[in-house]
């Protein structure tokens, strides 16, 4: 009896092992060079620190465990739980040696002369992390200095840890305790940022650690998320989201002062369950197929998969009862970054139904196959996504409110060489005739949130006016179902008022371009708040300053009434651009189309003001040759503003300035350029089209590369930190533009990928990135409301973020990854223009 229990005991052991996970998973470096194995990866510095916006935790030492990114941010970091803006450090070396199964990364804080090296070696159960100083650290950053490591709260959430032996269970809302500490105790966040703060406060909050000890266990009971870190140094476990809404759990030990040489030391091990496969990801549009459409489902599979030869399709009865209406054979597409892919063709399925697809034991969620799948598919973005976006306006929806009316200070012109966050900067001049502080009169009108920040960027303003005037005059959208007031600044979602939405959103964005011109002189940056503490507000966008216009007569906190001491209104970066003249030009000429009958007086105001920085820019001598991002920026912005001027006035001065350019800019980047002059081709005459068709013989040639690069045929550019839905979206209507010129040469089905790959068929997962379209889609995204794991309906998502080397990500548990997850008003307009044009060819007979 005792020998057939002690084999049971053993078999026991053995079958927890085996099933639940494999503790000595040896990790080795491979040709991408991190270190590998089956169901855990560890990245070592392969993705930077951003300069631009500093922390955006897709950085340092990271974890991909069993498939998904659970752990970022392994670095020598300067706070216990790092915000976005705190310094980061910069990456001076990287050395991967394979033959010794390390990595190691020397890495700098120029600003407090802190050099450190860590070097990451593969161990039997994990990675040995060790930190290495050459000098002693800094007196000013004893006791501040550490080693962190954070982990993706979404990932631990409703699990426990283990700290010492003590338990303790992870909290779904942050609720540990926190310290006040003076400023002066504080290493300086971003050096840039305004030092004003409207609150009156000398004092920050510090989380404190949640349990410390020299081994910490997260999530001992899931064999899927189980990490165990064990150090002679003690570690600390803080919840970071007690100090912002977007922190990690952090594990962090501090550096020891007056030492150098190896000065920490931690073993990682994080548990692996045998045989890990990751499940195929079934690739399909969620708002379903128009019956005469390609239907072709892209079937993502572990490379460790050895796949299935069929896929079926099945039907849903009006019974309820499920038929098998295909089963075919599953053709191979290849290796793409990590994963394998196949296809899965069921075009051949035309009758009108709802239906899923069922791949080994993996079934999907149900889809149409309709005629009328595209009708309404971009309701929601102009219904609901626009309007709440609306700026200097009361926004409700029903029992909701969604904002009061914001920013009816608006605005103060920005102070003199100013590096500010966002992007935003002034140099040694305002190029107005206001001086820094003052209040500029006039801005508080018009204008949308330019993301899931409350902040007027005219650049996005821009695109969006001319993308929605596109759809206006291609497509007719005489939707109306909501109500806009302008003179009461009041919007109400589901309320029609007799008006089109579309030229209602024309003419809001509008209103602030043209109040730039008249009280400014000329388009802004844009208008942004002064600090820190309002950008990263969250809540309702009226509250973000106290709607008096600033009064430096008055105290801070004292108010006449009218005006108040504090200086919590925003600034107008007001340095001239010609790439924002050019821009702006564009889209008044553009608007001034759209609104001749809706708003005539508008209407001809644009126009006036769209020839009147034309004529400016014309008599400025041009910039600097330049090359790069801005300068073809610049020649997109001018081309585009010749265009739509000749489109508006037919004066051939305009459309001679357009083809001085066009031809040479699409010789040097022709998938850049080639949609504006697709554009311009039914104003243009027969010489410029019979010219343009041998453009677009050699973009085919682009689209047809695409095919082979991806399993997608759309254009995954890895743009570092930011999704590329944008540019597939873009990508898709050149195509649709080409097809209606030259049908022999692009077929529409080029047009219908982009749409396919936002609707679902795309990496990762199969989320459609539109909120509330498709039957599942993106329900947790970087809108204004992200704190509540929430969305905006109509809202559209960068997409997949590409990390480097081979990692495709886009998170629907933590919405604050804004390059994955942040709605852009520009994108929302492109996506209103891709659905109509995919409705209008499948319509067509």
């Amino acid at each position: 009896m005792g020998n057939k229990s002690l084999f049971r005991n053993w078999a026991l052991i053995l079958f927890c092992t085996l099933g639940a996970g494999q503790l000595f998973a040896q990790l080795s470096i491979n040709e991408k060079e991190y270190f590998e194995t089956r169901g855990l990866n560890v990245l070592v510095f392969s993705n930077e620190y951003n300069g631009f916006f500093f922390d955006e935790k897709n950085a340092g030492i990271e974890l991909i465990h069993h498939g998904m990114r659970s752990s970022t941010g392994g670095a020598v970091r300067l706070q216990n739980t790092p915000e976005q803006w705190d310094l980061v450090p910069s990456l001076v070396e990287r050395k991967v040696d394979r033959a010794s199964n390390t990595i190691e990364v020397t890495t700098r804080y120029n600003q407090l002369d802190l050099t450190s090296k860590i070097i990451v070696r593969a161990e039997a159960d994990g990675v040995n992390i060790s930190v290495y100083l050459d000098k002693p650290l800094p007196e000013n950053l004893e006791g501040k200095a550490g080693f962190n490591l954070e982990f993706l709260p979404a990932a631990y959430f409703e699990k426990s840890y283990l700290v010492n032996g003590r338990p303790g269970t992870f909290p779904l809302y942050p609720s540990g305790h926190t310290q006040i500490r003076s400023l002066s105790e504080k290493i300086p966040q971003f050096a840039g940022h305004s030092t004003l703060d409207t609150r009156g406060e000398e004092e920050f909050i510090e989380p404190q650690p949640l349990a410390s000890g020299k081994t910490i266990i997260l999530a001992p009971e899931d064999s899927y998320h189980r990490v165990k870190i064990t150090s002679e140094t003690e570690i600390s476990l803080f919840d970071g989201r007690s100090l912002a809404q977007n922190g990690w759990f952090v594990t962090r030990s501090i550096l020891p002062a007056n030492k150098t040489g190896k000065v920490l030391e931690w073993h990682l091990e994080a548990n692996t369950v045998a045989n890990w496969i990751r499940e195929p990801n079934i690739g399909f549009s969620q708002i379903g197929y128009h019956p005469e459409q390609k239907k072709l489902a892209i079937i993502e599979l572990d490379k460790n998969d050895d796949g299935l030869q069929t896929a079926s399709l099945y039907q849903i009865t009006p019974e309820g009862k499920t038929v098998e209406k295909l089963t075919g054979k599953v053709t191979e597409w290849g290796e793409h970054f990590r994963y394998n892919y196949v296809n899965f063709d069921f075009s051949e399925v035309t009758e009108t139904g709802i239906y899923f697809i069922k791949y080994g034991d993996q079934t999907t969620n149900t889809f149409p196959i309709s005629e009328q799948v595209y009708e309404t598919a971009w309701h929601p973005t102009l219904d609901i996504f626009f309007p709440v976006q609306m700026d200097h306006m009361k926004v409700n929806e029903a029992y909701r409110t969604w904002h009061g009316r914001p920013f009816m200070d608006d605005a103060l012109q920005a102070p003199l060489e100013q590096e500010h966050f966002d992007g935003y900067s002034m140099g040694t001049s305002t190029g107005t005739k206001f001086e820094p502080y003052e209040h500029i009169p006039g801005l508080d009108v018009g204008g949308w949130f330019d993301a899931g920040d409350y902040d007027i960027q005219t650049g996005t303003h821009c695109l969006t006016i001319t993308d929605l005037v596109a759809s206006w005059e291609e497509f007719g959208l005489e939707r109306d179902q909501t109500h806009i007031n302008q003179e009461n600044r009041y919007v109400d979602i589901h309320r029609p008022d007799g008006q089109i939405d579309i030229l209602q959103q024309i003419e809001h964005g509008t209103l602030n371009l043209v109040a730039q011109i008249n009280n400014i002189g000329h388009p802004v940056r844009g208008i942004i708040v002064p600090n820190l503490h309002q950008y990263h507000h969250l809540g309702d966008a009226s509250t973000e300053t106290d709607n008096l216009p600033y009064n430096p007569n008055l105290q801070p906190f004292e108010s006449d009434g009218v005006s108040s001491g504090n200086m919590d209104d925003r600034w107008v970066f007001s340095e001239r651009s010609p790439y924002l003249d050019y821009s702006t030009a564009g889209a008044l000429a553009a608007a001034s189309r759209a609104l001749k009958d809706y708003n005539p007086s508008l209407s001809l105001e644009c126009l006036e003001l769209a020839k009147k920085l034309w004529q400016e820019n014309e008599n400025i001598p041009a910039p600097e040759p330049s090359s790069g991002y801005f300068a073809r920026f610049l020649k997109l912005s001018e081309m585009n503003a010749s265009m739509q001027l000749y489109v508006t006035t037919k004066d051939t001065q305009y459309a001679e300035a357009f083809e001085s350019k066009i031809w040479n800019a699409m010789d040097e980047t022709l998938d850049r350029t080639i949609d504006i002059a697709l554009h311009a081709a039914p104003h243009m005459d027969t010489e410029f089209n019979n010219k343009l068709k041998t453009y677009v013989q050699k973009y085919t040639s682009e689209i047809d590369q695409l095919e082979k690069d991806n399993p997608y045929g759309v254009p995954m550019f890895r743009r570092p930190g930011w999704g590329g839905n944008h540019g597939i979206i873009d990508f898709a209507i050149a195509n649709y533009r080409a097809h209606k010129l030259f049908p022999d040469l692009v077929d529409r089905e080029h047009v219908f990928k982009g749409l396919h790959y936002i609707f679902g068929r795309h990496p990762h997962s199969n989320l459609s990135f539109v909120s509330g379209v498709g039957t599942k889609s993106k329900k947790v995204a970087y809108g204004s409301n992200r704190a509540d794991f929430s969305f905006i309906a109509g809202g559209v998502v960068p997409g997949i973020l590409l990390m480097s080397p081979d990692y495709p990500e886009n998170k629907e548990n933590w919405p604050f990854f804004w390059g994955e997850n942040e709605y852009i008003v520009d994108i929302g307009a492109s996506y209103i223009f891709l659905v109509n044009a995919a409705d209008e060819l499948l319509k067509e007979k």
